[in-house]
């Protein structure tokens, strides 16, 4: 049997780290190429291949999916919600001609396997708020969430039109300690780590109340795997999976650092960022993946207080 041979396309960005750490575990250092526009990660460096490679230059990534004989694509590489509230237009080019740059390739090239992620900002404020279903009026306010369901059905049209196996999850907010946060409305839930930490204190810019879904990174790399290891006939969503994980407010992520850092205070300024967390769900009905390929989380709010303080004191290794 041929081994799989990964692209990892945004390597360096706040998931593609970790994922590529990951499925370097599993398929082996050799056959897992991290790729990406910026610098290679310091955590990357020495692990495995790496190439610099734009996935706007349709060219060069051609050349290198058949160079490095890869048979699967994960495509992380996107401008996030509010980062792209600033540029519009940068926002839907890249994440648009992204993706269709890779499923063209895909399709061209026969490759076994493809996997891009969409998010919770495809729901807009006519979504309902609590258990928000994996089939529910769509009506996205930001480019970011405009953009993502866009592509949900790019591969959706891809899969049923040329056969490639494309997979997608709607990941909620993620929470890492092992990269900077990459210009999401949900990132104050790992600014606010790193504040309690270094300053005893930290101004959110969302209000105190502001329940949104959030997963942290394991989980949302053990989501990850689990789909795309799924065997083919039980992938029954063909656009994007709800996942989910936990839902909390700032006031209550406070409250749980606090067991940790007592003298640990939070403040809130709320800004154009709290408009665009109002027109998402506070909580995801998941249960589609769950029946289809098993999902579950392993953590939730006090289990990853703990583990992210733990580690962000920890020296550098």
């Amino acid at each position: 049997m041929v081994k799989d041979k990964i692209l990892v396309i945004g390597a360096s960005g706040q998931i593609g780290v970790e994922l590529t750490l990951a499925l370097r575990k599993v398929y082996g250092n050799a056959n897992v190429v991290a790729s990406d526009l910026r610098e290679e990660n310091d955590l990357l460096k020495g692990t495995g291949p790496y190439v610099s490679l734009d996935v706007m230059n349709k060219e060069m990534l051609h050349v290198q999916v058949i160079r490095q004989n890869i048979t699967q694509i994960y495509l992380l590489a996107a401008i996030l919600s509010a980062t792209g509230e600033k540029n519009p237009n940068l926002a839907w080019n890249l994440n648009m001609q992204g993706l269709l740059n890779v499923l063209d390739i895909a399709r061209e090239e026969q490759i076994h396997k493809v996997y891009w992620p969409s998010s919770i900002a495809v729901f807009g404020p006519a979504s309902p708020k609590i258990n928000c279903p994996q089939q529910t009026i769509i009506e996205p306010i930001t480019v970011y969430g405009i953009s993502k369901y866009a592509g949900e059905f790019w591969c959706n049209y891809y899969h049923h039109r040329y056969g490639v196996d494309v997979r997608s999850l709607r990941y909620p907010g993620l929470i890492s300690y092992k990269s900077a946060p990459g210009g999401g409305t949900t990132d104050y839930a790992i600014e606010i780590f790193h504040s309690a930490l270094e300053e005893k204190k930290y101004t959110c810019f969302l209000k105190e109340d502001t329940y949104l879904p959030m997963m942290y990174m394991p989980d949302a790399i053990k989501a990850t795997l689990s789909l795309m290891e799924a065997p083919q006939e039980l992938i029954t969503v063909r656009t994007s999976y709800n996942v989910a994980a936990i839902s909390f407010s700032p006031k209550e992520i406070a409250a749980a650092i606090q067991q940790h850092i007592p003298d640990f205070s939070i403040a809130y300024q709320p800004d154009y960022r709290q408009t665009i967390a109002n027109s998402w769900p506070q909580s995801i009905d998941d249960s589609t993946a769950r029946n289809d390929w098993n999902w579950k989380p392993d953590f939730n709010l006090e289990l990853m207080t703990a583990d992210m303080i733990d580690n962000l004191k920890a020296p550098n290794v």
